[in-house]
């Protein structure tokens, strides 16, 4: 019997190892083979595809004819008379309608007024808490919290109690004028006050996760240190970190003041909403047609807001390459 040299087990140990090898990507290539792939990824991998869901498609299918099939209707509602077939008068006469216009930019300026009067006392106040006073970040969360509590029936009696008392008491004052003025019909400063106070949980919600997601003491700091002002540091650092929170605040609040109709209407002012409800009465196809309009008009500035909230710096995309020299 010959002796083994180490020479010998280590030509035979390097001939096991090859065989090993070759069979291991013979088995690879079979695989290739029966899977039709070329990335040499085993089979049981490649053969554990997701298959498609039923139910998904389903449920998807079942929530956009929920909101799709009244649209429907109530567009066929509008362009159908009976006995005169398809007729586009209820879209026609809609610009020339009395109010339609001014009630239209009424609400608009309203929703942009109230916007930025809740974004200006919201930001700075959570911003102040998130930094100074971690420990009066409760009073606050509740103190905005409470217009969800507070129906909005309650909150217009007591506005319209107020601007009934403030005239009778106030009249030989200067705040006389002050009444007289934020009930004035063109622009009701009244309503951008109320609207701010309903608006005041959801920009709170918005802000708060936007501030969560960021740490402000860091870029403070480091802001601070470098000289900068407090109000540089917020316009211009703390701001644009926040710009998803803010075009989702300014999102929410757009949609609750175009919608909104209790506290205009019982305080007897007319935007957009009391004055759909105004003419549904007497003219029930052109109605339909300012709430199809308005649901278009309100979904054109959401997608317009959500965009400006979400549109990435063309600073941050600049390729790191550009300071290498080609040889």
């Amino acid at each position: 019997m010959a002796v083994m040299t180490p020479t010998s087990r280590y030509t035979e140990g390097a001939e096991t190892r090859q065989d090993a090898q070759d069979a291991q990507v013979a088995r690879g290539s079979q695989d290739v083979r029966g899977t039709g792939t070329g990335t040499g990824a085993p089979a049981r991998a490649t053969a554990r595809r997701p298959r498609p869901r039923i139910w998904r498609g389903a449920v998807l299918a079942l929530a956009g004819a929920y909101f799709i099939v009244p649209l429907v209707a109530s567009f066929v509602f509008t362009v159908h008379v009976p006995g005169r077939g398809i007729t586009f008068e209820a879209y026609t006469e809609l610009l020339s309608a009395d109010g339609f216009t001014e009630s239209l930019l009424l609400s608009l300026g309203l929703a942009a007024a109230t916007i930025a009067l809740s974004l200006l006392l919201a930001v700075p106040a959570l911003v102040a808490v998130r930094i100074g006073s971690p420990r009066l970040r409760p009073v606050v969360e509740v103190m905005c919290m409470l217009p969800l509590v507070v129906p909005p029936i309650a909150l217009v009696t007591g506005i319209t109690t107020v601007l009934r008392w403030g005239p009778d008491h106030l009249s030989r004052t200067p705040l006389y004028q002050t009444f007289i003025a934020v009930q004035n019909e063109n622009f009701p400063v009244v309503l951008v006050l109320a609207y701010t106070v309903l608006a005041l949980p959801f920009v709170y919600r918005s802000l708060d996760a936007g501030l969560r997601a960021v740490d402000v003491p860091t870029l403070v700091e480091a802001a601070r240190s470098c000289g900068a002002s407090w109000p540089y540091v917020v316009l211009r650092v703390l701001l644009p970190n926040l710009r998803a929170s803010l075009a989702g605040a300014g999102f929410l609040t757009l949609a609750l003041v175009l919608g909104e109709f209790t506290i205009a209407s019982l305080l007897g002012f007319r935007p957009f909403a009391v004055w759909i409800v105004s003419i549904s009465g007497a003219q029930a196809r052109m109605s339909v047609a300012v709430s199809i309009l308005s649901l278009l008009i309100t979904w054109l500035l959401l997608i317009a807001l959500s965009r400006a909230g979400t549109t990435p710096s063309t600073a941050a995309a600049a390729p790191a390459t550009t300071s290498r020299k080609e040889p």
